[in-house]
């Protein structure tokens, strides 16, 4: 991991007094002297501040239920940041492992674990998510198929990985999909001549949904294993 990220998950710092240390020649890795935040570390090296080595902490693997008006971001942007909702030491040190609009609710992951993070969302590990979608008209005939096969999305070329759509209700439907590209779920009914209206994700992977809004949990030890198979 950086190393700025190893400091805060190693000491009550944050990154503006992780930076400073780093910037002022105070941490040493393996005997010498590093000023680049950005260099790589691991927990095997050698990282010395004042004389003592530094030992990160266990890492940190959180559910959330997002409430609509706020973002998926470190710091208050327009909305305030989701990470206000927990009770925690060091939130700051974590980043949400895929994110979600201002205006959509549901499951969102909080990590300090980037190469798990990477594990659940990078598209060529094809995890499953699920959304319940609220719909403006009634769901048409042949989208599910279409879906299932593939659409092309405005702006670009090739087509969206298959989709799962099952209905719900006449304008309420589940969508399963193994990729996240741009605002994708409302951009995939828009290309069929549809609206979302609203939009709540309810699981990710084998982890489902299972507390209230804006409260947020520890995910156990088998949870966390799971996007790792």
């Amino acid at each position: 991991m950086r190393l700025d990220k190893f400091i805060c998950k190693s000491t009550p710092l944050g990154r503006p007094e992780a930076l400073r240390l780093i910037h002022a020649g105070a941490i040493q890795v393996n005997g010498r002297v590093i000023r680049d935040e950005s260099t790589q570390v691991h927990e095997n090296n050698r990282i010395i501040f004042e004389g003592a080595q530094l030992r990160a902490r266990a890492s940190r693997y959180l559910m959330l239920h997002k409430p609509a008006a706020t973002v998926c971001s470190n710091i208050d942007e327009a909305y305030p940041s989701l990470l206000n909702c927990l009770a925690l030491d060091q939130a700051c040190a974590l980043h949400i492992a895929g994110r979600l609009d201002a205006d959509t609710t549901g499951l969102v992951l909080a990590t300090d674990d980037g190469r798990w993070s990477y594990a659940v969302f990078h598209p060529q590990q094809r995890c499953e998510k699920v959304y319940r979608v609220g719909l403006r008209d009634p769901l048409a005939g042949g989208v599910a198929p279409a879906f299932a096969r593939g659409i092309r999305l405005a702006g670009e070329q090739g087509l969206t990985l298959p989709a799962k759509l099952q209905r719900v209700g006449p304008k309420e439907v589940l969508l399963t999909l193994t990729e996240g590209k741009f605002h994708q779920v409302k951009r995939m009914f828009a290309s069929v001549g549809n609206r979302v209206v609203s939009l709540h994700r309810e699981r990710i992977g084998a982890v489902g949904l299972d507390i209230g809004l804006g409260q947020w949990r520890h995910l156990s030890a088998a949870e966390v294993a799971s996007f790792c198979q």
